[in-house]
């Protein structure tokens, strides 16, 4: 059993499956979506103030010597990755609905993730001090470079409306809490690390109330009744294809510019990843007024995807001589 254990879901995905059963046939309709949404916007706000109190400037600023990787990184998700998404419009598009592949799109523009990205490089034996400046130099920058390219890729390739002015919002509500929780970090930095359980608690249950005000929003209007079946397992098929350029991509960048093999590994799982914890907040700002259940939606099936991909490849890695 032990052996196929790599491939279930985790018990957040579980819980992000059973939390889109919950909307789908409960979904919270008039003041209840209101109420949630209040909810969900302090609960966000939260999750990146305790964030900030908890990264070190240390971790921010350390690694910087290893530019030539970070800008590899960088550049295998923030450019080569929607380049993916726009050149593979004619194969995509027609295997879902518009604003499935609004969504991918969307997935494309995301940063990568920290605690997965660090915690397989750190399993497959990579380079785990250049993994987490990465990470978290991704995810800070995506709060900026996401809602540009949204604004840039989506609007141009999938006729979306968007609003650049949904960086000043996205910094209003995820940045300034971010910065407040460094400011304070002094003075409660010690006391967030030490508890790692309230984090998660937060960073998790932030996301579920996320997902469960979005596809509520979403089956009020229609998600699962104007989506075929069709459609959803092109959806499947399009992350997979995706996610397999995205690492075949992160390879030969490595091997171009001839890191070490520590340095690769750290490339393949910070350069392929996208962020489910960032995503659906952004999303939900990005794209106030519209279906966001729908545009998330392919961001979840990639999310766990690449969970399972990824658990294999570090798994081998981590079997190599040392």
């Amino acid at each position: 059993m032990s052996r196929y254990a790599r491939f279930l879901p985790d018990r957040f995905t579980l819980f992000l499956v059973i939390t889109v059963l919950i909307a789908s046939v409960l979904p919270a309709h008039g003041k209840g979506i209101v109420a949630f949404s209040w909810i969900t916007n302090i609960g966000i706000a939260l999750l990146f103030f305790l964030h900030g109190a908890r990264l070190s400037r240390d971790a921010i600023v350390a690694g910087i010597t290893h530019w030539r990787l970070h800008l590899t990184v960088f550049s295998a998700t923030f450019i080569m990755f929607p380049l993916l998404g726009v050149a593979l419009k004619p194969v995509l598009q027609p295997l879902v609905t518009p604003e499935l592949y609004t969504g991918v799109l969307f997935l494309c523009c995301l940063p990568a993730t920290v605690q997965s990205a660090i915690a397989f490089t750190s399993m497959a034996r990579g380079n785990v001090p250049a993994a987490v400046c990465s990470a978290s130099a991704s995810s800070l920058l995506g709060i900026f470079l996401t809602p540009l390219l949204v604004g840039t890729v989506v609007a141009a390739s999938a006729s979306a409306p968007i609003s650049f002015d949904a960086v000043g919002k996205i910094m209003l509500q995820l940045l300034l809490p971010f910065v407040l929780g460094q400011f304070l970090r002094r003075w409660i930095g010690a006391w967030v690390y030490q508890r790692k359980a309230l984090l998660k608690f937060v960073d998790q249950g932030s996301i579920l109330l996320v997902v469960y005000t979005a596809f509520s929003e979403a089956v009020n209007e229609g998600l699962w009744r104007d989506t075929p079946l069709p459609a959803l397992l092109g959806l499947v098929l399009c992350c997979a294809v995706l996610l397999a350029l995205a690492l075949l991509g992160c390879v030969a960048l490595g091997r171009l510019f001839k890191f070490k093999l520590e340095d690769r590994i750290t490339l393949l799982f910070g350069g392929s990843k996208k962020s489910l914890a960032s995503g659906i907040p952004m999303a939900q700002v990005i794209f106030a007024g519209q279906a966001v259940g729908a545009i998330v939606l392919p961001l979840m099936l990639f999310h766990q995807i690449q969970l399972m991909v990824c658990a294999v490849l570090a798994a081998r890695y981590a079997k190599r001589p040392r």
